[in-house]
């Protein structure tokens, strides 16, 4: 489902609700925005020191992220000071979970883009069989990543990310969020341009 830029405003600088601001001091509101923007571990696409960012909350059994994501490449070719920073968040099952935990081993690889590029493109449910084929074809140690799979960090990371999409009110995949705005839905290249062209607008 669609919606458009101005479907889903932010406060106080973050996917906050004036009700959940209310409960929440300036001090924890800026740690929220710390962690959606620029978490520990998170990974990164695009120029990693930007001027804009552009954040991403994706499951890649989401078909709607699937469609999304040519569109999300072909922004960052065009914009080289865009830092796109992904969340995963597997909300459609095991299959996804793994998946999720594979894409953020994948990071000690050095081939997350790739991966992530990979799982986004492929046919058919990401679940474990197809999510380490799609390991080889990149040339991953799948192996070294389903060792790598079972480090604490990555749970972590992801029940994190999980957290934080329920606490600034996200409602499902993809969810974008740049600047004081999330749109949640499938965003064409121009609207995702929007989006990040406000944020800049801002500073």
């Amino acid at each position: 489902m669609r919606r458009p830029l101005a479907a889903i405003a932010l406060a106080l600088l973050c996917a906050l609700s004036p009700s959940q601001a209310q409960d929440r001091s300036p001090a924890e509101v800026a740690a929220i925005r710390q962690a959606v923007f620029d978490g520990p571990g998170l990974p990164v696409l695009g120029n990693v020191r930007g001027d804009a960012v552009l954040v991403e909350f994706s499951d890649y059994n989401c078909g709607f992220c699937r469609k999304s994501a040519p569109e999300v490449a072909a922004l960052l070719q065009s914009d080289p000071g865009l830092r796109l920073v992904v969340h995963e968040i597997p909300i459609f099952g095991e299959g996804s979970r793994f998946a999720a935990q594979a894409a953020l081993a994948a990071q000690a690889q050095g081939k997350y883009a790739e991966f992530h590029r990979a799982l986004m493109g492929m046919r058919g449910k990401a679940e474990k069989a197809s999510v380490l084929r799609v390991a080889r074809e990149v040339g991953l140690d799948v192996a070294r990543l389903q060792r790598d799979m079972q480090a604490p960090e990555i749970t972590a990371r992801i029940e994190r990310s999980l957290e934080l999409a329920d606490e600034i009110g996200l409602v499902g995949t993809p969810s974008f969020v740049a600047g004081k705005r999330a749109v949640f839905g499938y965003l064409g290249r121009d609207d995702l341009a929007g989006l990040v062209a406000e944020a800049r607008a801002l500073k």
